[in-house]
């Protein structure tokens, strides 16, 4: 037996706690989720079922802000909605305006410090805000306030904002206006005060913010999802560079600045949203569907069965199942519950920490040609072990279909990406992925399938309306290759 010491696949006291080295499920990680609510006397409970539906953007840590008259009520926690609120909790958040916010963090850091919304006290009262997305220029911003006397609290873009509408002699909405504008990147703000509530996308929409309304009140959230669940019905999307005004005399549509171009960021149509949502006049499910439909037509693989890598791909191949009429099977299960047990695994499960999470069907896959359809790939190495899992359980050939182009550029705008150098897709060509993940063939969707799969309002539009750059390498802004910006989401 050797004496090397095998550097563990997790750093804190259970599976999966903490800042994890070395990821056994190589998977891009969802963003943030904002929920607001203003104008209802039941805002804490709502906003608490909407932050509900929007767990799948971020389990680390949770939290709800709700004034009353001259004061504000807040709670914020770490870990799970359901974990951070109590039925004692949500009585103590009396009042009909809020703002709620589900975190995932990457560049921003961890921990309870940077759990949002954050809340601050200046000249003009008292201030929340929640984000989701990433400020490229935040560190910029931040070094000049740092500069000027500004002492920060936290390592979040979002504590910049409050900075800068602390400083201007203009009056609150005015001085939010101005602070976005400073900025650049992919963002969608919400800014309570005791009397009014700011709602504000940025100028290319590349992060999702949906007005919804409820009797009287109005609601607003990252995924419609959130609206079905407390029974609101869709309004409308939040344009890009919009700024909503809400007050006791109702909601003012205003800009702070003018639409740029639109880049609705792809990967929430292939990954990150729910597939009971809709995104820009297209509803995800079906919108994944098609994805594996014109994959399909664009490769098709003679294959006894089609199997998704659960969840996000399940969709994806029902729709390659029926546009080819290969029947589709539970090939992969997926166990929810890996990363939040307390009991240590084994060593062997430690080194293969895929099948702690996915199980192959082993009756299913036995002696099958299967395709195996999965959303992307990162650095290769979950694929590589998937693909391992079916091979070990049978399967006589897997052919790997993705439904997106390949991976090769990091993201600025909100999504946690792997330097360049890590992702498997800018260092190899197609030929050399699959010889590295195992498969007996590999194919991706190409752009011009994705743009006809997604099929939104903006499909005419330039890369139908859709930010693509983590494929072509097409910024919709101005980004610092240097090193020295934040990637992934800096809520």
């Amino acid at each position: 037996m050797s004496d090397e010491v095998k550097q563990p696949l997790w750093t804190g006291d259970y599976y999966n706690e903490g800042a994890v080295q070395i990821d056994p499920f190589d998977t891009l990680r969802e963003e943030c989720g904002v929920f607001g609510v203003y104008g209802h006397p039941d805002a804490a409970s709502l906003s608490y079922y909407g932050l509900h539906a929007l767990q799948h953007r971020g389990e680390e840590s949770a939290g709800i802000c709700v004034s009353q008259h001259d004061h504000f009520n807040y709670h914020r926690g770490l870990g799970l909605v359901k974990e951070v609120f109590d039925k004692d909790t949500l009585a103590g958040l009396q009042g009909n305006n809020s703002i709620g916010h589900v975190r995932y963090s990457t560049s921003g850091g961890g921990g309870l410090t940077n759990a949002q919304p954050l809340v601050f006290k200046y000249k003009g009262g008292d201030i929340a805000v929640a984000t989701n997305g990433n400020i490229v220029n935040a560190p910029e911003i931040r070094r000049e306030l740092e500069e000027s006397g500004s002492i920060f609290q936290t390592t979040s873009d979002t504590e910049v904002v409050a900075h800068l509408i602390a400083r201007s002699p203009k009056d609150f909405v005015e001085a939010a206006k101005d602070a976005m504008n400073r900025m650049v990147g992919g963002y969608a703000f919400m800014l309570l005060t005791h009397d009014k509530l700011l709602v504000a996308c940025d100028p290319n929409g590349l992060r999702p913010l949906t007005m919804g309304r409820l009797g009287d009140a109005y609601i607003f959230t990252s995924e419609t999802c959130a609206l079905e669940v407390i029974g609101a019905e869709i309004v409308r999307d939040v344009r890009p560079g919009e700024m909503l005004i809400l007050d006791q005399d109702g909601l003012h549509e205003d800009r702070f600045t003018p639409m740029q171009r639109k880049a609705l960021c792809a990967m929430e149509y292939i990954y990150f949203a729910r597939p009971d949502s809709d995104m820009n006049g297209s509803n995800l499910h079906s919108a994944r569907k098609r994805m594996g439909s014109v994959l399909a037509r664009e490769r098709f693989v003679d294959a006894d069965i089609v199997t998704g890598v659960p969840d996000s791909s399940i969709s994806a191949a029902i729709g390659y199942a029926e546009q080819t009429g290969i029947p589709y099977e539970l090939g992969l299960i997926k166990n929810k519950y890996t990363g939040r047990t307390f009991i240590q695994p084994s060593q062997e499960l430690r080194e293969q920490g895929v099948k702690m999470k996915l199980s192959a069907v082993r009756r299913v896959v036995d002696g099958k040609r299967v395709v195996m359809i999965d959303d992307s790939i990162v650095r290769g190495t979950t694929s590589r072990r998937i693909v391992s899992l079916l091979k070990e359980a049978g399967a006589t050939e897997v052919h790997v279909c993705i439904t997106s182009p390949p991976f090769k550029n990091p993201c600025f705008y909100g999504i946690d990406t792997p330097d360049s150098r890590e992702l498997i897709a800018s260092m190899r060509t197609v030929e050399e992925i699959r010889e590295e993940i195992g498969a007996d063939s590999l194919a991706f969707l190409s752009y011009e399938g994705l743009i006809e799969a997604v099929d939104g309002d903006d499909r005419a539009s330039y890369k139908g309306g859709l930010c693509m750059a983590c494929f072509d390498n097409d910024y919709p802004t101005q980004v610092d290759f240097g090193g020295d910006e934040k990637i992934g989401c800096g809520c």
